[in-house]
């Protein structure tokens, strides 16, 4: 019996995407990798690690919008937007998807979850719904959490940890574990070495060389955050002497 297939198997360009790669967003080398070669998706957790400006976030963007999610957030049936500022790289990418796999997705983008919790409040569901402008930034995160990351869909994160504490992102961590044991699949950018280190998930590091396969150990990030927590003192002191 053939295992399920993950609700994204691989992303790759199209042939005719008619849009020069010396031209932002393609002039970005983890972009430009991404539509010269294109990426397998695991069927569990990836991380896009990187520093900003790296990509990952745009390359995240395109492929949430390229599954059919709204670029402010939401599931794939939400359409509500504010004002336009995704990139063109969505309408240049092909998403081979999963056999018999789920269509339902959710994106959650840190940026414009007050946007999307307005949304809620002006488009209800036929159910109870948390008041979300009520609660703290985090509080409405990990409601979002409890009520949209239910099923093994395809989830899209985007920097969640913005709005988390150490404790609530353990419990992101493990709402993410059981999803992905369940058959779901996770694509999340993070700037969170605490993230990062869920067993099992594939990371992808975005920088000036593109992207490449990494370890949780061989990050820059988890580098530069052990030196600092090792010694602040010291770390600080070529930054401000």
């Amino acid at each position: 019996m053939l295992s399920p297939q993950p609700p994204v198997v691989a992303v790759t360009a199209y042939d005719d995407r008619g849009s020069p790669l010396s031209t932002w967003p393609g002039s970005i080398p983890a972009v430009r990798q991404l539509l010269d070669r294109g990426l397998r998706l695991d069927p569990g957790i990836t991380f896009l690690v990187g520093e900003n400006g790296s990509g990952k976030s745009t390359i995240l963007e395109g492929i949430a919008l390229a599954y059919g999610m709204s670029p402010e957030g939401g599931s794939t049936s939400a359409r509500h937007g504010t004002r336009p500022t995704e990139s063109p790289l969505s309408d240049w990418l092909r998403l081979q998807r999963g056999v018999g796999a789920s269509r339902w997705g959710f994106f959650l983008r840190a940026e414009t979850m007050h946007s999307f919790y307005t949304y809620l409040e002006a488009n209800p569901s036929s159910g109870p719904e948390p008041r979300f402008h009520e609660m703290s930034h985090g509080e409405s995160f990990l409601a979002i959490l409890e009520t949209r990351f239910d099923s093994p869909a395809f989830y899209c994160l985007d920097e969640p940890e913005a709005a988390l504490s150490f404790t609530s992102t353990l419990a992101l961590i493990a709402k993410l574990r059981r999803i992905a044991d369940e058959g779901g699949q996770i694509l999340c950018a993070t700037h969170s070495p605490v993230l990062a280190a869920i067993p099992g998930a594939a990371i992808l590091e975005v920088g000036s060389w593109g992207m490449r396969r990494s370890s949780w150990e061989d990050l820059e990030l988890v580098h530069h955050w052990k030196s600092y927590l090792d010694s602040p003192k010291r770390y600080l002191r070529h930054l401000l002497d």
